[in-house]
């Protein structure tokens, strides 16, 4: 057995390993496209570049496991069945959770690692990169330029933009004091917009004006007397001013700003944060539930109701029997001015009321919003570890039904199986963030679901069920077809002698 349980890991470990890398790279090219924007073409260097990638790689490995468990153990059990191993295998008295069991014990390890790279390395690399990516955004050259202020940043210029078009890039109402001569504010130009780039080679900064004018002045210097001095002004449709950025330093946010962010978190600081989280929402909705104005009884009885059991009040009734009273015929005895002002006071009651149930209502759905983003995340560590074990319970039993091996017929049903799974787990988590189902519930009935399939193909490949089998459906087909052609013969030859009696 310790031979066929090498042979059978040695099969397993290449289509995974392979798998695996090639999952990482489909869902790195995600990544690539989301961001594309704000790397390419931003004399960023390729270190950087390299170090983005890498930590967006590093997240999307819980993600590729269980896609990679899927696809090598249906390729695995495939080409052992296509080429009659697996009927080989079994032909000799062992069945096939005894043939699964090395690599249940594989996929168990690969759960247990997906687990801890999700709890323990992929917080640290998501605060790194999220630090990263917004040291590259707020701190590449061109994004330096703010609209409507000075920007002093670029030795030897002193720019201001009025506004920047988000669709073209362009920007609008330039001016540039160029100080570069040392001589102060001898030389200003404005124009009406441009465009800015970073040249091939990283090193300068060119930035394109359109139709503008350049004034300069050439004062005297401090032993010259003179009343006046030469002036100049240069009229133009388009003029490039070149900047060096050669020395231009990547200046890296403080990891610190970003730690506290929900990926950014462990299991165990996601559970002290979403106590502490659900102790300010206790506290807002004690608020929420006290600055609603009623009557003065019902008031003192929602105050009581947040209060210590040590601290409650026993609210004494009124002894006095309660009176039906009118209010109708109350109000029909009142005189015209203090009518109004009932109403007027009603109406300012009910609008005050109002105002501060809408404030509450939407300050408690953000808040419990928050929280279950923090709760998803907790949830979705387990989720997806445990996600490596269902699939080989998929992925094996699915390919000794099939009995199709190679990169054809495994990685279609592979993909499909996880298209499902993903999508299923986004629209229950779109429910978890709504607050139409409850995050467990949410982030559980993917798992629960597919853990259903996948005992159910394991029953079926175990018990050799024909209900999978491809030979039953090549016989019901062909049975069909059979009675198909037995009631078309019947049918032409009751045609027949029809006409024969005619």
């Amino acid at each position: 057995m310790k031979r066929l349980y090498a042979y059978l890991l040695n099969r397993f470990i290449g289509p995974f390993i392979l798998t695996f890398f090639v999952c990482i790279f489909i869902l790195l090219m995600q990544f690539l496209w989301r961001y594309l924007d704000d790397l390419v073409g931003k004399g960023l260097e390729t270190s950087i570049i390299v170090e983005l990638m890498l930590y967006a790689a590093l997240s999307l490995v819980p993600m590729a496991l269980p896609l990679s468990v899927l696809i090598a153990s249906l390729m695995t059990f495939g080409n052992l069945g296509e080429r009659l191993e697996l009927l080989a295998i079994k032909s000799s008295g062992v069945s096939l959770l005894k043939i699964m069991k090395p690599l249940i014990v594989m996929s168990v390890f690969i759960a247990v690692v997906a687990f801890l790279l999700a709890d323990q390395v992929i917080p640290v690399t998501n605060t790194k990169f999220a630090a990263l990516l917004w040291s590259v955004k707020e701190q590449r050259p061109e994004m330096i330029i703010k609209e409507g202020a000075f920007s002093n940043q670029i030795d030897g210029y002193s720019i201001k933009v009025n506004k920047r078009d988000q669709d073209s890039d362009a920007l609008l109402g330039i001016m540039i004091y160029d100080h570069t001569a040392g001589k102060g504010n001898v030389s200003v130009t404005l124009a009406d917009s441009g465009f800015l780039n970073i040249s091939d080679d990283k090193q300068y900064m060119i930035l394109t004006l359109f139709r503008g004018e350049t004034y300069s002045d050439e004062k005297p210097g401090s032993r010259e007397q003179r009343k006046t001095y030469p002036f100049r002004r240069e009229r133009f449709d388009q003029e490039e001013l070149v900047i060096n950025v050669k020395d231009y330093n990547l200046k890296r946010v403080d990891d610190n700003f970003f730690k506290d962010g929900y990926k950014m978190l462990k299991n165990s600081q996601l559970n002290m944060a979403i106590d502490s989280l659900g102790k300010i929402y206790d506290v807002h909705k004690e608020i929420a539930a006290q600055g609603i104005s009623y009557n003065n009884h019902l008031n003192e009885e929602i105050r009581d109701n947040f209060r210590a059991d040590s601290l409650k009040k026993a609210l004494v009734l009124p002894e006095d029997k309660p009176v039906d009273v009118c209010f109708d015929s109350l109000f029909a005895h009142l005189s015209t001015d203090q009518k109004n002002l009932v109403l007027t006071r009603a109406q300012q009651s009910a609008q005050s009321n109002q105002r501060n149930i809408m404030q509450y209502d939407t300050d408690l759905n953000n808040r419990l919003k928050w929280i279950s983003r923090y709760m998803i995340e907790w949830h979705r560590k387990y989720t997806l570890s445990l996600a490596c074990i269902i699939f080989f319970f998929i992925g094996a039993p699915l390919g000794a039904i099939i009995r199709k091996g190679g990169f054809g017929m495994p990685v279609v049903v592979s993909v499909l199986m996880f298209i499902a799974y993903y999508v299923i787990s986004m629209i229950t988590e779109n429910l978890a963030r709504t607050g139409g189902w409850t995050v467990s519930w949410s982030m559980w009935f993917s798992t629960f679901l597919f853990l259903v399939v996948s005992l159910f193909l394991t029953y079926e490949a175990v018990t050799d069920s024909l209900l999978l089998s491809r030979e039953s459906y090549v016989r019901l087909m062909a049975r069909i077809n059979i009675f198909k052609k037995l009631y078309r013969d019947k049918k032409a030859l009751k045609n027949e002698n029809t006409f024969s009696d005619e």
